[in-house]
Protein backbone atom coordinates (compact mmCIF):
# COMPACT_ATOMS: atom_id res chain seq x y z
CA UNK A 1 0.00 0.00 0.00
CA UNK A 2 1.20 3.50 -0.80
CA UNK A 3 2.80 4.98 2.32
CA UNK A 4 1.07 8.31 1.64
CA UNK A 5 -2.36 6.69 1.95
CA UNK A 6 -1.38 5.32 5.37
CA UNK A 7 -0.07 8.71 6.48
CA UNK A 8 -3.25 10.37 5.23
CA UNK A 9 -5.35 7.92 7.25
CA UNK A 10 -3.31 8.61 10.40
CA UNK A 11 -3.49 12.36 9.89
CA UNK A 12 -7.24 12.20 9.31
CA UNK A 13 -7.59 10.14 12.48
CA UNK A 14 -5.64 12.80 14.40
CA UNK A 15 -7.96 15.53 13.04
CA UNK A 16 -11.01 13.52 14.05
CA UNK A 17 -9.72 12.90 17.59
CA UNK A 18 -8.80 16.56 18.02
CA UNK A 19 -12.23 17.61 16.75
CA UNK A 20 -13.98 15.27 19.20
CA UNK A 21 -11.85 16.54 22.09
CA UNK A 22 -12.47 20.19 21.19
CA UNK A 23 -16.22 19.59 20.87
CA UNK A 24 -16.42 17.82 24.23
CA UNK A 25 -14.38 20.43 26.10
CA UNK A 26 -16.27 23.40 24.67
CA UNK A 27 -19.66 21.82 25.36
CA UNK A 28 -18.68 21.15 28.97
CA UNK A 29 -17.50 24.76 29.32
CA UNK A 30 -20.82 25.99 27.93
CA UNK A 31 -22.84 23.77 30.25
CA UNK A 32 -20.54 24.28 33.24
CA UNK A 33 -21.84 22.97 36.52
CA UNK A 34 -25.35 22.49 35.08
CA UNK A 35 -24.32 19.03 33.84
CA UNK A 36 -23.38 18.02 37.36
CA UNK A 37 -26.68 19.40 38.67
CA UNK A 38 -28.57 17.38 36.03
CA UNK A 39 -26.83 14.19 37.14
CA UNK A 40 -27.63 14.96 40.75
CA UNK A 41 -31.27 15.93 40.16
CA UNK A 42 -32.36 13.42 37.49
CA UNK A 43 -31.47 10.24 39.35
CA UNK A 44 -34.54 9.79 41.54
CA UNK A 45 -35.04 6.31 40.05
CA UNK A 46 -33.33 3.99 37.57
CA UNK A 47 -35.30 5.28 34.57
CA UNK A 48 -34.56 8.97 35.15
CA UNK A 49 -30.95 7.95 35.82
CA UNK A 50 -30.75 6.39 32.36
CA UNK A 51 -32.27 9.52 30.82
CA UNK A 52 -29.77 11.69 32.71
CA UNK A 53 -26.86 9.61 31.43
CA UNK A 54 -28.19 9.82 27.86
CA UNK A 55 -28.75 13.59 28.04
CA UNK A 56 -25.38 14.46 29.55
CA UNK A 57 -23.38 12.15 27.27
CA UNK A 58 -25.19 13.35 24.15
CA UNK A 59 -24.54 16.93 25.28
CA UNK A 60 -20.81 16.60 25.94
CA UNK A 61 -20.15 13.91 23.29
CA UNK A 62 -18.06 11.88 25.72
CA UNK A 63 -19.22 8.84 27.66
CA UNK A 64 -15.84 8.89 29.44
CA UNK A 65 -16.56 12.35 30.86
CA UNK A 66 -20.02 11.25 32.03
CA UNK A 67 -18.64 8.08 33.60
CA UNK A 68 -15.88 9.97 35.41
CA UNK A 69 -18.35 12.53 36.77
CA UNK A 70 -20.61 9.69 37.90
CA UNK A 71 -17.80 7.81 39.63
CA UNK A 72 -16.70 11.04 41.28
CA UNK A 73 -20.23 11.61 42.63
CA UNK A 74 -20.31 8.07 44.02
CA UNK A 75 -17.04 8.76 45.83
CA UNK A 76 -18.49 11.76 47.62
CA UNK A 77 -21.89 10.20 48.35
CA UNK A 78 -23.87 12.47 45.99
CA UNK A 79 -24.99 9.39 44.06
CA UNK A 80 -25.58 5.86 45.27
CA UNK A 81 -24.07 2.96 43.36
CA UNK A 82 -27.54 2.02 42.08
CA UNK A 83 -28.04 5.53 40.68
CA UNK A 84 -24.55 5.49 39.15
CA UNK A 85 -25.20 2.20 37.32
CA UNK A 86 -28.35 3.63 35.72
CA UNK A 87 -26.45 6.76 34.62
CA UNK A 88 -23.71 4.59 33.10
CA UNK A 89 -26.33 2.63 31.15
CA UNK A 90 -27.72 5.89 29.81
CA UNK A 91 -24.20 7.02 28.88
CA UNK A 92 -23.85 3.89 26.71
CA UNK A 93 -26.89 5.00 24.71
CA UNK A 94 -25.91 8.68 24.63
CA UNK A 95 -22.47 7.95 23.21
CA UNK A 96 -24.07 6.40 20.09
CA UNK A 97 -24.99 9.92 18.97
CA UNK A 98 -21.32 10.32 18.04
CA UNK A 99 -21.56 7.37 15.64
CA UNK A 100 -24.58 8.95 13.92
CA UNK A 101 -22.73 12.25 13.55
CA UNK A 102 -19.83 10.42 11.91
CA UNK A 103 -22.14 8.42 9.66
CA UNK A 104 -23.33 11.73 8.17
CA UNK A 105 -19.78 12.38 7.01
CA UNK A 106 -19.79 9.08 5.13
CA UNK A 107 -23.33 9.36 3.79
CA UNK A 108 -22.86 12.56 1.76
CA UNK A 109 -20.15 15.07 0.88
CA UNK A 110 -19.91 17.73 3.58
CA UNK A 111 -16.56 19.20 2.51
CA UNK A 112 -18.31 22.30 1.18
CA UNK A 113 -19.52 23.12 4.71
CA UNK A 114 -16.21 22.47 6.51
CA UNK A 115 -14.21 25.49 5.40
CA UNK A 116 -17.02 28.03 5.93
CA UNK A 117 -17.26 26.41 9.39
CA UNK A 118 -13.60 27.20 10.03
CA UNK A 119 -14.14 30.82 9.01
CA UNK A 120 -17.21 31.15 11.24
CA UNK A 121 -15.28 29.58 14.13
CA UNK A 122 -12.35 32.02 13.93
CA UNK A 123 -14.76 34.97 13.82
CA UNK A 124 -16.52 33.70 16.96
CA UNK A 125 -13.21 33.08 18.74
CA UNK A 126 -12.12 36.68 18.18
CA UNK A 127 -15.48 37.78 19.62
CA UNK A 128 -14.49 37.30 23.25
CA UNK A 129 -18.00 36.50 24.50
CA UNK A 130 -18.48 33.85 21.80
CA UNK A 131 -15.05 32.19 22.13
CA UNK A 132 -16.35 28.89 23.55
CA UNK A 133 -18.95 28.59 20.77
CA UNK A 134 -16.15 29.21 18.28
CA UNK A 135 -14.15 26.36 19.85
CA UNK A 136 -17.17 24.09 19.44
CA UNK A 137 -17.60 25.03 15.76
CA UNK A 138 -13.87 24.45 15.23
CA UNK A 139 -14.25 21.01 16.79
CA UNK A 140 -17.18 20.12 14.52
CA UNK A 141 -15.27 21.36 11.46
CA UNK A 142 -12.15 19.37 12.38
CA UNK A 143 -14.31 16.29 13.02
CA UNK A 144 -15.93 16.41 9.60
CA UNK A 145 -12.66 17.33 7.87
CA UNK A 146 -11.09 14.25 9.45
CA UNK A 147 -14.02 12.10 8.32
CA UNK A 148 -13.84 13.47 4.77
CA UNK A 149 -10.10 12.83 4.65
CA UNK A 150 -10.60 9.28 5.95
CA UNK A 151 -13.28 8.67 3.33
CA UNK A 152 -10.96 9.95 0.58
CA UNK A 153 -8.19 7.70 1.84
CA UNK A 154 -10.62 4.76 1.78
CA UNK A 155 -11.57 5.51 -1.83
CA UNK A 156 -7.86 5.77 -2.67
CA UNK A 157 -7.48 2.23 -1.41
CA UNK A 158 -10.35 1.11 -3.63
CA UNK A 159 -8.72 2.78 -6.66
CA UNK A 160 -5.41 1.06 -5.90
CA UNK A 161 -6.35 -2.48 -6.98
CA UNK A 162 -3.18 -4.07 -5.63
CA UNK A 163 -3.63 -2.57 -2.15
CA UNK A 164 -7.36 -3.37 -2.15
CA UNK A 165 -6.74 -7.00 -3.12
CA UNK A 166 -4.10 -7.40 -0.41
CA UNK A 167 -6.36 -6.02 2.32
CA UNK A 168 -9.38 -8.00 1.15
CA UNK A 169 -7.31 -11.19 0.98
CA UNK A 170 -6.25 -10.63 4.60
CA UNK A 171 -9.79 -10.10 5.85
CA UNK A 172 -11.18 -12.99 3.77
CA UNK A 173 -9.10 -15.34 5.91
CA UNK A 174 -11.55 -14.55 8.70
CA UNK A 175 -14.78 -14.58 6.71
CA UNK A 176 -15.79 -18.03 7.85
CA UNK A 177 -18.40 -18.19 10.58
CA UNK A 178 -17.25 -19.45 13.94
CA UNK A 179 -16.35 -18.26 17.40
CA UNK A 180 -12.61 -17.86 16.84
CA UNK A 181 -13.04 -15.89 13.62
CA UNK A 182 -15.53 -13.57 15.31
CA UNK A 183 -13.31 -13.35 18.38
CA UNK A 184 -10.39 -12.11 16.22
CA UNK A 185 -12.21 -8.88 15.32
CA UNK A 186 -13.74 -8.57 18.78
CA UNK A 187 -10.27 -8.80 20.30
CA UNK A 188 -8.74 -6.22 17.97
CA UNK A 189 -11.64 -3.85 18.55
CA UNK A 190 -10.83 -4.04 22.28
CA UNK A 191 -7.06 -3.66 21.80
CA UNK A 192 -7.25 -0.73 19.37
CA UNK A 193 -9.74 1.15 21.57
CA UNK A 194 -7.53 0.55 24.59
CA UNK A 195 -4.48 1.87 22.73
CA UNK A 196 -6.15 4.93 21.19
CA UNK A 197 -8.40 5.54 24.25
CA UNK A 198 -11.20 6.64 21.96
CA UNK A 199 -13.99 4.33 20.79
CA UNK A 200 -15.14 7.10 18.43
CA UNK A 201 -11.79 7.01 16.60
CA UNK A 202 -11.94 3.24 16.11
CA UNK A 203 -15.57 3.53 15.03
CA UNK A 204 -14.49 6.02 12.35
CA UNK A 205 -11.77 3.62 11.11
CA UNK A 206 -14.30 0.78 11.04
CA UNK A 207 -16.75 2.90 9.03
CA UNK A 208 -13.97 3.86 6.62
CA UNK A 209 -12.97 0.25 5.96
CA UNK A 210 -16.59 -0.86 5.51
CA UNK A 211 -17.46 2.05 3.22
CA UNK A 212 -14.30 1.33 1.19
CA UNK A 213 -15.50 -2.23 0.65
CA UNK A 214 -12.44 -3.88 2.20
CA UNK A 215 -14.22 -4.96 5.39
CA UNK A 216 -17.49 -6.89 5.46
CA UNK A 217 -20.28 -5.54 7.64
CA UNK A 218 -20.19 -8.64 9.87
CA UNK A 219 -16.53 -7.98 10.64
CA UNK A 220 -17.27 -4.30 11.23
CA UNK A 221 -19.98 -5.25 13.71
CA UNK A 222 -17.51 -7.40 15.68
CA UNK A 223 -15.07 -4.48 15.83
CA UNK A 224 -17.90 -2.30 17.20
CA UNK A 225 -18.63 -4.88 19.91
CA UNK A 226 -14.93 -4.97 20.78
CA UNK A 227 -14.90 -1.18 21.04
CA UNK A 228 -17.72 -1.34 23.61
CA UNK A 229 -15.57 -3.50 25.90
CA UNK A 230 -12.30 -1.67 25.17
CA UNK A 231 -13.67 1.69 26.25
CA UNK A 232 -14.53 0.24 29.70
CA UNK A 233 -11.13 -1.37 30.30
CA UNK A 234 -9.38 2.00 30.35
CA UNK A 235 -11.78 3.29 33.02
CA UNK A 236 -11.14 0.18 35.13
CA UNK A 237 -7.37 0.62 34.87
CA UNK A 238 -7.64 4.21 36.07
CA UNK A 239 -10.07 3.18 38.85
CA UNK A 240 -7.41 0.88 40.34
CA UNK A 241 -6.00 3.98 42.06
CA UNK A 242 -9.39 5.11 43.31
CA UNK A 243 -11.42 4.03 46.34
CA UNK A 244 -13.68 0.98 46.63
CA UNK A 245 -16.88 2.67 45.40
CA UNK A 246 -15.12 4.01 42.32
CA UNK A 247 -13.77 0.56 41.49
CA UNK A 248 -17.24 -0.92 41.89
CA UNK A 249 -18.80 1.65 39.53
CA UNK A 250 -16.06 1.04 36.96
CA UNK A 251 -16.49 -2.73 37.28
CA UNK A 252 -20.25 -2.36 36.73
CA UNK A 253 -19.41 -0.35 33.61
CA UNK A 254 -17.34 -3.29 32.33
CA UNK A 255 -19.85 -5.95 33.39
CA UNK A 256 -22.77 -4.27 31.61
CA UNK A 257 -20.92 -4.25 28.28
CA UNK A 258 -19.49 -7.76 28.69
CA UNK A 259 -23.03 -9.08 29.28
CA UNK A 260 -24.26 -7.20 26.22
CA UNK A 261 -21.51 -8.53 23.97
CA UNK A 262 -22.21 -12.06 25.22
CA UNK A 263 -25.88 -12.09 24.20
CA UNK A 264 -25.03 -10.21 20.99
CA UNK A 265 -22.59 -12.98 20.01
CA UNK A 266 -25.23 -15.63 20.66
CA UNK A 267 -27.86 -13.80 18.58
CA UNK A 268 -25.41 -12.14 16.20
CA UNK A 269 -26.76 -13.30 12.83
CA UNK A 270 -30.47 -12.53 13.38
CA UNK A 271 -29.63 -9.30 15.19
CA UNK A 272 -27.38 -8.04 12.36
CA UNK A 273 -30.01 -9.06 9.78
CA UNK A 274 -32.62 -7.08 11.71
CA UNK A 275 -30.44 -3.95 11.69
CA UNK A 276 -29.65 -4.37 7.98
CA UNK A 277 -33.34 -4.70 7.14
CA UNK A 278 -34.14 -1.53 9.12
CA UNK A 279 -31.44 0.50 7.33
CA UNK A 280 -32.03 -1.15 3.94
CA UNK A 281 -28.52 -2.57 3.67
CA UNK A 282 -27.97 -5.81 1.70
CA UNK A 283 -25.15 -7.75 3.40
CA UNK A 284 -25.14 -10.35 0.60
CA UNK A 285 -24.29 -7.80 -2.10
CA UNK A 286 -20.50 -8.22 -2.30
CA UNK A 287 -19.87 -8.15 -6.07
CA UNK A 288 -18.43 -4.74 -7.11
CA UNK A 289 -19.81 -5.18 -10.63
CA UNK A 290 -23.37 -5.77 -9.41
CA UNK A 291 -25.99 -3.06 -9.84
CA UNK A 292 -26.46 -0.91 -6.75
CA UNK A 293 -23.20 -2.06 -5.14
CA UNK A 294 -21.85 1.48 -4.56
CA UNK A 295 -25.18 2.78 -3.21
CA UNK A 296 -25.42 -0.21 -0.87
CA UNK A 297 -21.82 0.30 0.29
CA UNK A 298 -22.58 3.92 1.16
CA UNK A 299 -25.07 2.65 3.76
CA UNK A 300 -22.36 0.78 5.69
CA UNK A 301 -21.65 3.66 8.06
CA UNK A 302 -25.34 4.15 8.84
CA UNK A 303 -25.72 0.39 9.41
CA UNK A 304 -22.88 0.38 11.94
CA UNK A 305 -24.34 3.42 13.72
CA UNK A 306 -27.78 1.77 13.82
CA UNK A 307 -26.29 -1.47 15.17
CA UNK A 308 -24.38 0.46 17.85
CA UNK A 309 -27.52 2.31 18.98
CA UNK A 310 -29.88 -0.68 18.88
CA UNK A 311 -27.35 -2.88 20.71
CA UNK A 312 -27.03 -0.41 23.60
CA UNK A 313 -30.78 0.26 23.79
CA UNK A 314 -31.61 -3.46 23.94
CA UNK A 315 -28.82 -4.11 26.44
CA UNK A 316 -30.06 -1.31 28.70
CA UNK A 317 -33.66 -2.54 28.42
CA UNK A 318 -32.57 -6.05 29.44
CA UNK A 319 -30.46 -4.94 32.41
CA UNK A 320 -32.37 -1.96 33.82
CA UNK A 321 -34.68 -4.30 35.75
CA UNK A 322 -31.71 -5.96 37.45
CA UNK A 323 -29.76 -2.90 38.63
CA UNK A 324 -30.10 -3.78 42.36
CA UNK A 325 -28.70 -7.24 41.62
CA UNK A 326 -25.84 -5.74 39.61
CA UNK A 327 -25.03 -3.58 42.63
CA UNK A 328 -24.96 -6.63 44.91
CA UNK A 329 -22.73 -8.49 42.48
CA UNK A 330 -20.12 -5.74 42.14
CA UNK A 331 -20.13 -5.21 45.93
CA UNK A 332 -19.50 -8.95 46.34
CA UNK A 333 -16.81 -8.98 43.65
CA UNK A 334 -14.95 -5.95 45.04
CA UNK A 335 -14.82 -6.08 48.82
CA UNK A 336 -13.94 -3.07 50.94
CA UNK A 337 -10.67 -4.04 52.57
CA UNK A 338 -9.40 -1.12 54.59
CA UNK A 339 -6.17 -1.40 56.47
CA UNK A 340 -5.63 0.31 59.79
CA UNK A 341 -3.13 2.72 58.31
CA UNK A 342 -4.96 3.35 55.02
CA UNK A 343 -5.79 6.96 55.92
CA UNK A 344 -2.14 7.53 56.81
CA UNK A 345 -0.85 6.41 53.40
CA UNK A 346 -0.12 9.14 50.90
CA UNK A 347 -2.56 8.53 48.07
CA UNK A 348 -4.67 10.98 46.11
CA UNK A 349 -8.22 9.64 46.05
CA UNK A 350 -9.91 11.74 43.38
CA UNK A 351 -7.13 12.97 41.09
CA UNK A 352 -6.24 10.26 38.60
CA UNK A 353 -4.18 10.17 35.42
CA UNK A 354 -4.32 8.08 32.28
CA UNK A 355 -7.47 9.47 30.68
CA UNK A 356 -8.03 12.55 28.56
CA UNK A 357 -10.19 14.66 30.87
CA UNK A 358 -11.53 18.13 30.23
CA UNK A 359 -10.38 21.06 32.40
CA UNK A 360 -13.88 21.52 33.86
CA UNK A 361 -13.99 17.92 35.09
CA UNK A 362 -10.40 18.14 36.30
CA UNK A 363 -11.28 21.18 38.43
CA UNK A 364 -14.10 19.20 40.03
CA UNK A 365 -11.66 16.39 40.88
CA UNK A 366 -9.14 18.85 42.31
CA UNK A 367 -11.81 20.47 44.48
CA UNK A 368 -12.74 17.10 45.97
CA UNK A 369 -9.09 16.30 46.61
CA UNK A 370 -8.69 19.62 48.43
CA UNK A 371 -11.75 18.83 50.51
CA UNK A 372 -10.14 15.50 51.46
CA UNK A 373 -6.94 17.43 52.27
CA UNK A 374 -8.86 19.77 54.61
CA UNK A 375 -10.51 16.86 56.42
CA UNK A 376 -7.12 15.23 56.87
CA UNK A 377 -5.74 18.38 58.47
CA UNK A 378 -8.57 18.42 61.01
CA UNK A 379 -7.83 14.78 61.86
CA UNK A 380 -4.21 15.78 62.36
CA UNK A 381 -5.25 18.52 64.76
CA UNK A 382 -7.35 15.96 66.64
CA UNK A 383 -4.19 13.89 67.17
CA UNK A 384 -2.41 16.96 68.53
CA UNK A 385 -5.20 17.42 71.09
CA UNK A 386 -4.81 13.76 72.11
CA UNK A 387 -1.05 14.24 72.39
CA UNK A 388 -1.52 17.03 74.95
CA UNK A 389 -3.30 14.72 77.42
CA UNK A 390 -1.44 11.46 76.70
CA UNK A 391 0.48 10.28 79.78
CA UNK A 392 1.76 6.89 78.58
CA UNK A 393 5.22 7.38 77.03
CA UNK A 394 4.90 4.50 74.56
CA UNK A 395 1.50 5.69 73.28
CA UNK A 396 2.81 9.25 73.24
CA UNK A 397 5.72 8.22 71.00
CA UNK A 398 3.43 6.37 68.55
CA UNK A 399 1.03 9.29 68.39
CA UNK A 400 3.83 11.77 67.77
CA UNK A 401 5.15 9.53 64.95
CA UNK A 402 1.68 9.54 63.35
CA UNK A 403 1.60 13.33 63.49
CA UNK A 404 5.04 13.45 61.84
CA UNK A 405 3.72 11.17 59.10
CA UNK A 406 0.70 13.40 58.58
CA UNK A 407 2.97 16.43 58.23
CA UNK A 408 4.88 14.63 55.48
CA UNK A 409 1.60 13.69 53.79
CA UNK A 410 0.49 17.32 53.99
CA UNK A 411 3.63 18.50 52.19
CA UNK A 412 3.25 15.83 49.48
CA UNK A 413 -0.43 16.59 48.93
CA UNK A 414 0.29 20.29 48.45
CA UNK A 415 2.97 19.51 45.84
CA UNK A 416 0.89 16.95 43.92
CA UNK A 417 -2.33 18.98 43.87
CA UNK A 418 -0.40 22.11 42.83
CA UNK A 419 1.28 20.16 40.04
CA UNK A 420 -2.11 18.90 38.86
CA UNK A 421 -3.60 22.41 38.93
CA UNK A 422 -0.66 23.75 36.93
CA UNK A 423 -1.29 21.09 34.29
CA UNK A 424 -4.93 22.13 34.07
CA UNK A 425 -4.02 25.81 33.83
CA UNK A 426 -1.96 25.14 30.69
CA UNK A 427 -5.18 24.32 28.82
CA UNK A 428 -7.58 26.79 27.21
CA UNK A 429 -9.82 27.77 30.14
CA UNK A 430 -12.82 29.95 30.76
CA UNK A 431 -12.31 33.00 33.00
CA UNK A 432 -14.41 31.40 35.74
CA UNK A 433 -12.23 28.27 35.71
CA UNK A 434 -9.05 30.34 35.89
CA UNK A 435 -10.35 32.09 39.02
CA UNK A 436 -11.23 28.73 40.58
CA UNK A 437 -7.70 27.40 39.97
CA UNK A 438 -6.10 30.51 41.51
CA UNK A 439 -8.33 30.12 44.57
CA UNK A 440 -7.46 26.43 44.85
CA UNK A 441 -3.73 27.10 44.75
CA UNK A 442 -4.19 29.59 47.60
CA UNK A 443 -6.29 27.03 49.53
CA UNK A 444 -3.69 24.25 49.39
CA UNK A 445 -0.93 26.64 50.42
CA UNK A 446 -2.90 27.64 53.52
CA UNK A 447 -3.86 24.02 54.28
CA UNK A 448 -0.19 23.08 54.23
CA UNK A 449 0.42 25.90 56.71
CA UNK A 450 -2.27 24.40 58.96
CA UNK A 451 -0.36 21.12 58.83
CA UNK A 452 2.86 22.96 59.77
CA UNK A 453 1.09 24.65 62.70
CA UNK A 454 -0.20 21.28 63.95
CA UNK A 455 3.28 19.79 63.70
CA UNK A 456 4.82 22.78 65.49
CA UNK A 457 2.37 22.35 68.39
CA UNK A 458 3.18 18.63 68.55
CA UNK A 459 6.92 19.35 68.59
CA UNK A 460 6.46 21.89 71.37
CA UNK A 461 4.52 19.35 73.45
CA UNK A 462 7.19 16.73 72.74
CA UNK A 463 9.91 19.19 73.79
CA UNK A 464 8.14 19.80 77.08
CA UNK A 465 7.62 16.07 77.79
CA UNK A 466 11.18 15.05 76.89
CA UNK A 467 13.15 18.00 78.33
CA UNK A 468 11.19 19.60 81.14
CA UNK A 469 10.14 17.87 84.34
CA UNK A 470 7.69 20.64 85.27
CA UNK A 471 4.06 20.17 84.30
CA UNK A 472 1.39 22.59 83.20
CA UNK A 473 -0.89 23.79 85.96
CA UNK A 474 -4.56 22.84 85.97
CA UNK A 475 -5.48 26.34 84.77
CA UNK A 476 -2.98 26.14 81.92
CA UNK A 477 -4.48 22.81 80.77
CA UNK A 478 -7.96 24.35 80.87
CA UNK A 479 -6.82 27.35 78.84
CA UNK A 480 -5.05 25.12 76.29
CA UNK A 481 -8.12 22.91 75.89
CA UNK A 482 -10.34 25.94 75.45
CA UNK A 483 -8.00 27.46 72.85
CA UNK A 484 -7.80 24.14 70.98
CA UNK A 485 -11.58 23.82 71.09
CA UNK A 486 -11.90 27.23 69.44
CA UNK A 487 -9.33 26.23 66.80
CA UNK A 488 -11.16 22.95 66.15
CA UNK A 489 -14.45 24.85 65.77
CA UNK A 490 -12.78 27.03 63.15
CA UNK A 491 -11.57 23.89 61.32
CA UNK A 492 -15.08 22.43 61.45
CA UNK A 493 -16.50 25.62 59.93
CA UNK A 494 -13.87 25.45 57.19
CA UNK A 495 -14.73 21.84 56.32
CA UNK A 496 -18.44 22.63 56.25
CA UNK A 497 -17.68 25.26 53.63
CA UNK A 498 -15.47 22.90 51.61
CA UNK A 499 -18.19 20.23 51.62
CA UNK A 500 -21.15 22.48 50.80
CA UNK A 501 -22.12 25.40 48.60
CA UNK A 502 -20.46 28.69 49.41
CA UNK A 503 -23.72 30.59 48.76
CA UNK A 504 -25.23 28.93 51.84
CA UNK A 505 -22.21 29.55 54.07
CA UNK A 506 -22.19 32.35 56.64
CA UNK A 507 -18.62 33.63 56.54
CA UNK A 508 -19.20 35.91 59.55
CA UNK A 509 -19.17 32.88 61.85
CA UNK A 510 -15.57 32.14 60.84
CA UNK A 511 -14.56 35.76 61.37
CA UNK A 512 -16.22 35.76 64.79
CA UNK A 513 -14.33 32.64 65.83
CA UNK A 514 -11.07 34.20 64.66
CA UNK A 515 -11.80 37.29 66.80
CA UNK A 516 -12.49 35.04 69.78
CA UNK A 517 -9.18 33.24 69.23
CA UNK A 518 -7.26 36.53 68.91
CA UNK A 519 -8.86 38.05 72.02
CA UNK A 520 -8.32 34.89 74.03
CA UNK A 521 -4.67 34.76 72.93
CA UNK A 522 -4.16 38.38 74.05
CA UNK A 523 -5.86 37.67 77.36
CA UNK A 524 -3.71 34.59 78.02
CA UNK A 525 -0.55 36.44 77.02
CA UNK A 526 -1.15 39.13 79.65
CA UNK A 527 -2.18 36.57 82.26
CA UNK A 528 0.93 34.45 81.53
CA UNK A 529 3.24 37.36 82.41
CA UNK A 530 1.39 37.93 85.68
CA UNK A 531 1.46 34.22 86.59
CA UNK A 532 5.23 33.99 85.97
CA UNK A 533 5.78 37.08 88.14
CA UNK A 534 3.62 35.47 90.84
CA UNK A 535 5.78 32.30 90.58
CA UNK A 536 2.81 30.08 89.75
CA UNK A 537 5.06 28.26 87.26
CA UNK A 538 8.51 28.66 85.78
CA UNK A 539 9.46 30.91 82.88
CA UNK A 540 10.38 27.84 80.77
CA UNK A 541 6.91 26.30 81.23
CA UNK A 542 5.31 29.68 80.49
CA UNK A 543 7.30 29.95 77.23
CA UNK A 544 6.20 26.50 76.04
CA UNK A 545 2.64 27.27 77.10
CA UNK A 546 2.54 30.50 75.06
CA UNK A 547 4.22 28.81 72.06
CA UNK A 548 1.27 26.41 71.88
CA UNK A 549 -1.24 29.25 72.31
CA UNK A 550 0.47 31.29 69.56
CA UNK A 551 0.50 28.36 67.11
CA UNK A 552 -3.21 27.82 67.72
CA UNK A 553 -3.79 31.49 66.93
CA UNK A 554 -1.74 31.16 63.73
CA UNK A 555 -3.73 28.06 62.79
CA UNK A 556 -6.91 30.14 63.13
CA UNK A 557 -5.46 32.73 60.75
CA UNK A 558 -4.67 30.03 58.18
CA UNK A 559 -8.24 28.72 58.46
CA UNK A 560 -9.59 32.21 57.72
CA UNK A 561 -7.30 32.42 54.68
CA UNK A 562 -8.70 29.12 53.34
CA UNK A 563 -12.26 30.35 53.86
CA UNK A 564 -11.51 33.67 52.12
CA UNK A 565 -9.95 31.85 49.17
CA UNK A 566 -12.96 29.56 48.85
CA UNK A 567 -15.42 32.46 49.12
CA UNK A 568 -13.45 34.56 46.64
CA UNK A 569 -12.63 37.23 49.21
CA UNK A 570 -9.36 39.01 48.50
CA UNK A 571 -7.09 40.39 51.19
Amino acid sequence: MNIWIVLKLLGALALLMYGMKSMSESLQKLAGSQLRHVLGAMTTNRFTGVLAGMFVTAAVQSSTATTLMTVSFVNTGLLTLVQAISVIMGAHIGTTVTAWIMSLGFSFNITDFVFPGFFLAIVLIYMKKRRIIGDFVFGVAFLFLGLCSMKEAGFSIMENQEAKDAIQAFFQNFNESGFWYSFFFLFWGMVLTLCVQSSAAIMAITMTLCCAGVLHIDQGVMLVLGENIGTTITVNIVALRANTMARRAAFAHLGINVFGVTWALILLKPFVNLVCSIVGYDSTLTDPSAAGYSANLAKSAMTLAAFHTLFNIVNTFLLIWFIPYIERFVCWAINSKKTVDEEEDFRLHFITSGLMKTPELSVLEAHKEIRSYANRMQRMFGMVRELLIEKDKQKFGKLFSRIEKYESISDNMEVEIAKYLNQISSAHLSDDTKQKICAMIREISELESIGDACYNIARTINRKVSGNKDHFTENQYQHLHQMMELSNTALTQMNELMAGRKEAFNVNRTFNIENEINNYRNQLKSQNINDINDHKYSYAVGTIYMDIISECEKLGDYVVNVVEARMGIRN
